[in-house]
């Protein structure tokens, strides 16, 4: 397995220009992203459901979710800083990143169905976000490292592509499961939640394994290397650089950073009430019962959720390319607004639908929405960014992403019983209008705009 090589392919021209990549290497280096996202899609969806299965009060969702954006906040950052400073010429820059994060996901994902009680799958999922997060901030600087400006878009919005695909399959796969395999754990877990944890566990590392066998890194120039091993701080130094160069970093952020902060307090608020509620929801305005009421029919409206998830992920990966074309044409800020918009209108509209075939209709606009929250805001930031910061940066955005959800789980488990009635609906309805506010936030963003190829 050739990993982080020094291939004529992967060397910068002479001119200081990288060479253009063509789409099939730019589809093998971003494929890792699909065992990634194929792990969060079984976040999103199934494991709320399982935390139910255990017993778990709604209310308490939002803070049982606190393991994903505390260790987005914690690891991400600190990753991309040590990612910006490494380099081995067996394995590279951000590969061992990516390995390590992938193996830590498959074992949580492996052993989370085996969960006996609400601490032990809460524990596993720590376990399994500070894996997805150790993999997934060095591939955000891959593809800055690996594609000229121009390439940009084409990288971020094959991310997007395999978010799409990576989180459908993982949502279909629970139904899939569940139409075979009845049956439940002495702890009430059922064991279609099993096969589709299992599968997840084999694509998490097969994927990746992928991308690092068939995509060389850039190696570093001389100048670089010497720069790399000047840097490198020895004790308590080398412990402290990464927090030090993140201070700095922020300090120094650019304006397109500080403006994206804003929508991003308001969009991943909003994602995260409606991962957290819509299996609740769906199972109130579709099945009209609840977990509490009746956890058989909970647990078909959590696998009909896994199709809806699914469908929209559909959407998401057959329209992250068409985005491409359409952020050359108009600028990306008001493609990202308009998308916002079709999400806010998803969530608005969706706990009305008492007709579970009906519920794919809002999901067109959202998957839409979904594929440019995944590739859109990172064409915007790219070009904002000094190049030997990428690492830092992209772990940076991901703060942005992290805290407002940080802030969702310790506030919104309060707004739900005190202003929202305990009502699964109107936390998708109250997603909605953050989504709107998000779409005006976006709309004040002022970009450094490159000719996208």
């Amino acid at each position: 397995m050739a990993v982080g090589g020094i291939a004529g392919s992967s060397h910068i021209k002479d001119n200081g220009i990288k060479p253009g990549l063509s789409i099939s290497q730019i589809i093998n280096m971003n494929f890792g992203f699909f065992g990634i996202q194929y792990s969060f899609g079984l976040q999103q969806t199934a494991i709320n459901p399982i935390y139910t299965f255990l017993d778990a009060d709604p209310a308490q969702l939002p803070i049982l979710n606190l393991a994903g954006p505390m260790t987005g906040l914690l690891i991400q950052p600190i990753i991309g800083a040590m990612s910006d400073k490494t380099w081995s010429p067996r394995w590279g820059r951000r590969k061992p990143y990516f390995l390590a994060g992938a193996i830590t996901c498959s074992i949580a994902l492996f052993f989370m169905p085996f969960s006996s009680a609400l601490w032990m799958a809460a524990g596993l999922l720590w376990i399994l976000d500070a894996g997805n997060n150790t993999a997934m901030e060095p591939y955000r600087a891959f593809v800055a490292d690996k594609l000229p400006k121009a390439q940009y878009a084409k990288g971020f919005l094959t991310q997007s592509f395999f978010t799409g695909l990576g989180i459908t399959l993982a949502n279909l796969s629970l139904y899939f499961f569940q139409q075979i395999w009845t049956g439940s754990s002495d702890a009430g877990i059922p064991y279609w939640v099993f096969g589709a944890f299992f599968v997840g566990a084999v694509c998490s590392i097969g994927s990746v394994l992928w991308s690092i066998s068939t995509t060389p890194e850039i190696p570093p120039s001389a100048l670089e290397l010497e720069t790399l091993r000047s840097s490198r701080k020895r004790g308590l130094a080398a412990v402290f650089e990464p927090f030090i160069e993140i201070a700095g970093a922020i300090r120094e952020m650019p304006s397109t950073l500080w403006q994206l902060s804003l929508v991003y307090l308001f969009q991943w608020y909003a994602m995260f009430c409606y991962w957290q509620y819509v299996s609740h929801s769906i199972a109130q305005s579709v099945w009209k019962t609840s977990a509490e009421k009746n956890m058989a029919l909970y647990s078909e409206a959590a696998g009909w959720t896994g199709l809806v998830n699914g469908f929209y992920n559909i959407v998401t990966f057959m329209s992250a390319f068409g985005l491409v074309w359409v952020a050359k044409k108009y600028s990306a800020r008001y493609v990202h607004a308009i998308c916002l918009g079709m999400a806010a209108f998803a969530l608005l509209i969706m706990p009305g639908i008492e007709n579970k075939f009906l519920l794919f209709a809002p999901m067109i606009g959202f998957g839409i929405a979904w594929a440019s929250m995944m590739g859109i805001p990172y064409i915007m930031v790219a070009n904002s960014i000094p190049p030997e910061k990428n690492g830092v940066y992209m772990g940076i955005v991901n703060m942005m992403i992290v805290i407002p959800m940080i802030i969702q789980t310790l506030t919104f488990g309060y707004v739900y019983e005190h202003f929202l009635g305990s009502d699964p609906s109107n936390a998708l309805r109250f997603g909605g209008v953050l989504l709107i506010l998000a779409s005006l936030a976006t709309l004040r963003i002022k970009t450094n705009d490159v000719e996208i190829e």
